[in-house]
């Protein structure tokens, strides 16, 4: 992997965590194009990493105030908040575990991936055609996101995308169900880093520094997604990403199927 390939992916990954269009998915399809090919998911997790310093640099007063709400003094909201994070990560842990060969098979795989990507086109339009009256976090709304998350696993679903639109679905407001989607992140990434820690290890002393570059890459880009998205949120577009996924995941059926 030269620095151009480790620069290209990093700005890919770090755009697409957190814009609904699949992070996973667009590495797959790009590394294939590119003809950059790492074994295993070393590379992948790597890029995660950096865009999960994005969510904590971001949310950074948020993710203090649920850590202090762990002590004496602090506010029940915010405890109950930390209880539906660990109840949203638990279908992914679950799925995680039980399948994990079998998901990391399809990140070789760039048909399937364009596959999903036009399956999270349908997702993010969802929530125009199904939708609940609104209704603040429960329990309920943090199963339904975190099976979102866990169906993110697949290449080319979106992980943004499947949680905030089954938590808009589920009735739950779309900056709230953003926020929570990114807060979401980071027991997933924490986790994937740890699960796959010992491939980590052994990574090479010529791949550390286009690795290190495509992690700090991912992180600045991963903090413009951000903002981005909770942009469109706000202004209501959130469903046009189902265009450019519907797009994205023709153009690799066409690419890939000849």
């Amino acid at each position: 992997m030269s620095y151009l390939d480790a620069l290209v992916l990093g700005v890919i990954q770090g755009l697409t965590e957190f814009l609904p269009v699949s992070s996973s998915g667009h590495l797959v399809l790009t590394e294939e194009l590119l003809g950059v090919k790492q074994p295993g998911v070393t590379f992948e997790v790597i890029l995660h990493v950096g865009t999960l310093l994005s969510v904590l640099i971001y949310f950074r007063s948020t993710i203090l105030r649920l850590v202090r709400s762990l002590f004496a003094g602090g506010e029940r909201a915010d405890r109950m908040m930390l209880m539906f994070l660990v109840i949203g990560t638990i279908p992914a842990v679950v799925v995680g575990l039980l399948f994990k060969e079998t998901f990391e098979a399809l990140f070789s795989e760039p048909l399937m991936t364009s596959c999903f990507l036009i399956l999270t086109g349908l997702i993010l339009r969802l929530p125009r055609y199904v939708r609940r009256s609104e209704h603040p976090m429960s329990a309920g709304s943090a199963v339904v996101m975190g099976i979102g998350q866990a169906l993110a696993i697949l290449p080319g679903v979106s992980r943004s995308g499947s949680t905030i639109a089954l938590g808009m679905v589920w009735g739950v407001k779309p900056s709230q169900a953003a926020e929570f989607s990114f807060l979401l992140a980071v027991p997933a990434i924490l986790g994937a880093a740890v699960f796959n820690l010992r491939e980590l290890t052994r990574i090479t002393s010529d791949l550390a520094g286009p690795y290190v570059l495509g992690m700090f890459v991912s992180f600045l880009f991963g903090i413009v997604a951000v903002y981005l998205v909770l942009s469109t949120i706000k202004r209501g577009k959130f469903e046009y990403f189902a265009y450019y996924c519907f797009a994205a995941g023709l153009i690799g059926l066409y690419l890939f199927s000849r």
